[in-house]
């Protein structure tokens, strides 16, 4: 619970048996000021895992709920239609990410609907992480572009799973959430500054993950992730541009 909202935490998941129940334990043991729990629910998106994470999420005391449609983007986007919480966070169960630094996330949630955390600080990049010079250039420089085009707040991380959103933000870009491959995070940018919902990046620790990444694993991970965000920021402006120009009649009308 933060300042009487309820805070939920959703982890996609898939095949993270080895972090997964210490993720949820230490989201799930997170304590406010007043020593009450801050996070009142935990909910994995079981991403059809072989290796028993669902079973091992539910015994630390998750929800778990199965997507069916492979892709990190798809289990995003049902944990996001899943969860109830007034205030939702999303996160990766791979230990990349400090549970502490969700107070970075939730001060900011009474001034911003959506609250993004950026990896790009080098002085928050652990040594271990996966977050060379070319990786967080590669994140910035897409950021940058998807910032100019879209005439968003400033943003150097196009990539971070770490971030916060309110829920009734959340259902107002429901219907601009559509990637369902690891490209979705620059789209629910896209849908947030479609759907008038302000955010701001605020910088989060990055640290050396459990297992291997799914996606900048590898170099060809990271290739077809850079250019899979790339095509989507181009691909979708035209749309973006019209949904401008159709607005500004109606809010003319309005005053």
């Amino acid at each position: 619970m933060w300042n009487r909202q309820s805070v939920g935490v959703v982890f996609p998941a898939y095949n993270e048996a080895q972090n997964i129940a210490s993720a949820v334990a230490e989201f799930r043991a997170l304590a406010g000021a007043d020593g009450l729990p801050l996070v009142d629910g935990v909910v994995v998106v079981d991403n059809n895992s072989t290796d028993g994470t669902g079973d091992l999420a539910r015994d630390a005391g998750a929800e778990v709920v199965v997507e069916t449609k492979q892709g990190y983007g798809n289990a995003l986007q049902r944990g996001l239609s899943e969860i109830d919480t007034d205030i939702i966070v999303l996160c990766e169960p791979d230990g990349t990410f400090a549970s502490r630094d969700i107070v970075k996330l939730l001060a900011y949630s009474e001034d911003f609907e959506m609250v993004c955390g950026t990896r790009t600080n080098p002085g928050m990049i652990w040594d271990e992480a996966n977050m060379k010079w070319f990786l967080r250039l590669g994140n910035y420089f897409v950021a940058k572009g998807l910032e100019i085009l879209y005439k968003t707040r400033s943003l150097s991380d196009c990539g971070c799973t770490f971030r916060l959103v309110r829920k009734d933000a959340a259902r107002r870009m429901q219907g601009d959430l559509f990637v369902g491959a690891s490209h979705f995070l620059p789209n629910m940018i896209i849908a947030a500054k479609m759907n008038g919902v302000d955010f701001i990046e605020v910088p989060v620790s990055y640290k050396g993950r459990t297992g291997e990444s799914k996606i900048t694993g590898s170099w060809l991970g990271m290739w077809k992730t850079g250019i899979a965000m790339i095509w989507l920021i181009l691909a979708y402006w035209p749309r973006f541009l019209f949904r401008v120009a159709a607005a500004q009649p109606k809010a003319a009308a309005e005053r």
